[in-house]
């Protein structure tokens, strides 16, 4: 049980970081703008780039995000910022690689105490900051209850999964409730995917009532593992572990898409039916590559893997206000540039902001500013993987092997140019270096950022680290 005195502490962190005190920086102004945009974040679990309809999905029909994509603008190279959960979601909160946090340092968030800290300003707090509500529904993934509570960290209110997974009709994970109602454990009866679609419908009515604008993360669990689809409540019972490594087909990880599909498409009506949908964005991504079941093509690699196929993400973008409809953009983007994007529509003062490491990209999805040139960086499971991005070239290490590709030319990373391209090749591996250099150490021996220098024996990848040129 915690104590008065340690709530009104924790509270106190968390409003001093929500208005950069620990950063040095002021307390964000807005600019004075005649509308603030509703923001709604929709974010998949483990989706692959080509897992819905308008991305080339072959078997999964998903026609409410199709019509997302035509009414707004379809990304063609939206980048995770990590080929695993826990890492993409410190960096899409934060705005900052997130190889700066110990949180960060890829997983195993989930083996040891340890979270998103308090004094590091948020999305959702900056925000707040901004006059806006702020809901998370879903998986947060960034520590566990009540120490790394999403409610100290910008949210006003938690409906959802704390941890990395849960059961689809137990809302369990092993032998433990997952399903919480702010920072307690609540029993509700019914399929996951549909109990945080409904929470969404519901809040968003609510929220519209108020009269300020609202933020709502909606990070649903889907179509993460177990592999259960909405009919699927007999499997669920039969579990030989919650990991699901021996279940699961096409069929069900279709089905479970749908099931999203169709949320998405409920949340999406609620918002015309209460005419705010002109002025509401709209974001709908994946926070990594696909895993057993999912289609990455025309890329190769899935989760857990800096190949395209582990990095590479549906990323769809709706302002009818501003964004036009039917549009496709070539622009490099990663999870850590929503950050300065969604804060710069919401009309903050973008000189008064703290330091991030995405980019502002609200004026080229308004079609104000020509694309950007990006330079991106990943790392996994400490010297294992590395890769760059930059331009059209990519570098890639996975274990003692290096790799440079041309994406344009060669966008299913097949054909080694490194010794075509030395200068090139030795350029992209030393900037690496010196950028790996600016972040913290994977892994310390020592212990010293929380982390187990041991892995669990249980956590492995979907499969073994691939060889790129041998793979077909």
């Amino acid at each position: 049980m915690r104590t008065t005195s340690e709530i009104t502490r924790r509270k106190l962190l968390a409003g001093a970081a929500s208005l950069g005190l620990f950063h040095g920086h002021k307390a964000i102004a807005r600019k004075q703008t005649a509308n603030r945009p509703n923001i709604l974040f929709i974010m998949a679990d483990d989706m692959g780039y080509a897992d819905l309809g308008c991305y080339g999905s072959h078997h999964i029909r998903t026609p409410n995000l199709d019509r997302l994509a035509a009414n707004g603008i379809r990304m063609l190279q939206g980048y995770a910022n990590s080929a695993v959960c826990s890492a993409t979601r410190t960096a899409l909160i934060t705005g900052r690689y997130q190889y700066r946090l110990p949180c960060g340092l890829e997983e195993p968030i989930a083996f040891g105490h340890i979270g998103l800290p308090l004094d590091v300003p948020t999305l959702p707090g900056l925000l707040r900051q901004l006059g806006y509500q702020t809901a998370l529904i879903g998986k947060w993934h960034l520590g566990a209850m009540p120490d790394f509570s999403p409610l100290d960290r910008g949210y006003d209110s938690f409906f959802g999964v704390p941890d990395g997974g849960s059961d689809y009709f137990t809302h369990r994970l092993g032998p433990t409730g997952n399903l919480y109602e702010g920072e307690r454990p609540v029993e509700r009866a019914g399929y996951m995917t549909d109990l945080l679609g409904e929470r969404a419908v519901a809040d968003i009515k609510k929220m519209a009532s108020d009269g300020r604008p609202f933020f709502m993360s909606l990070h649903f669990t889907a179509p993460h593992w177990p592999w259960e689809g909405p009919e699927d409540a007999a499997v669920a019972k039969s579990l030989s572990s919650p990991m699901h490594w021996d279940g699961g087909s096409l069929k069900t990880y279709a089905a479970m898409v749908e099931c999203m599909d169709a949320n998405v498409g409920r949340i999406i009506e609620q918002i015309e039916r209460l005419g705010i949908a002109d002025d509401t964005i709209v974001v709908f991504t994946s926070d990594n590559g696909g895993e057993r079941f999912s289609e990455t093509w025309p890329f190769t690699g899935a989760k857990t893997e800096l190949l395209e196929g582990g990095l590479r993400v549906p990323l769809i973008v709706k302002w009818p206000a501003r964004i036009k409809a039917g549009t496709t953009s070539q622009q490099v983007m990663i999870s850590m540039d929503f950050v300065p994007t969604l804060l710069s529509a919401a009309g903050a003062d973008m000189h008064n902001l703290p330091p991030f490491d995405g980019q502002d990209l609200l004026g080229v999805l308004v079609g104000i500013d020509a694309n950007r040139d990006r330079t991106l960086y990943w790392r996994y499971k400490a010297a294992e993987q590395a890769a760059v991005r930059q331009g059209e070239w990519k570098y890639l290490k996975i274990r003692d092997r290096e790799f440079l590709f041309n994406l344009t030319q060669d966008e299913r990373e097949r054909a080694n140019l490194k010794d075509i391209e030395p200068g090139r090749f030795a350029s992209l591996k030393q900037a690496f270096a010196e950028w790996d250099g600016t972040m913290l150490p994977y892994l310390s021996s020592t212990g010293s950022h929380g982390i187990s220098s041991d892995w669990p024996d249980h956590y492995q990848p979907v499969d073994p680290i691939p060889n790129p040129v041998a793979r077909q």
